[in-house]
């Protein structure tokens, strides 16, 4: 399967702490910027961060295999090198994680590796991954 990449635009507070977390923490390049908006390379596809303070924030959360999520998020599925690789740099530089990384569903159909977190404006980001990618839409 050949997936083409997405392109997702979120509100952020602050463009300089966008461009840190994003460019420094997530390691994502940047591509164009303005005044009030800057796209990233998130992963290979196009995340667009725009200055809305008043859109800013995460409220509703559902429970999902005991752990509470936030019901607004966003994510990719990593290769497991690459997810445990961000997990670990993400967990040695300190990250406040709304959900640890930890295996979900396991022994189950959808295994996967999954964290969650959010960035400074309160967008919930949410990173897993799958030894087996056919388990992506298992039921």
């Amino acid at each position: 399967m050949s997936l083409r990449p997405f392109h997702l635009a979120i509100p952020v507070d602050d463009l300089d702490t966008a461009e840190a977390f994003y460019g420094e923490t997530l390691g994502c390049g940047r591509g164009r910027r303005s005044e009030h908006w800057i796209d990233f390379d998130f992963f290979g596809h196009q995340l667009v961060t725009h200055l809305a303070p008043e859109e800013c924030g995460c409220a509703s959360t559902n429970q999902v295999d005991g752990k509470t999520v936030p019901v607004k998020h966003f994510g990719v599925v990593l290769d497991p090198a690459d997810w445990q690789a961000l997990a670990d740099r993400l967990k040695a530089a300190g990250t406040d994680f709304v959900i640890a990384p930890y295996l979900r569903f396991e022994g189950q159909p959808g295994e996967q590796g999954t964290f969650f977190l959010l960035d400074p404006a309160g967008n919930a980001l949410e990173f897993k991954c799958f030894k087996d990618m056919a388990q992506l839409f298992a039921s």
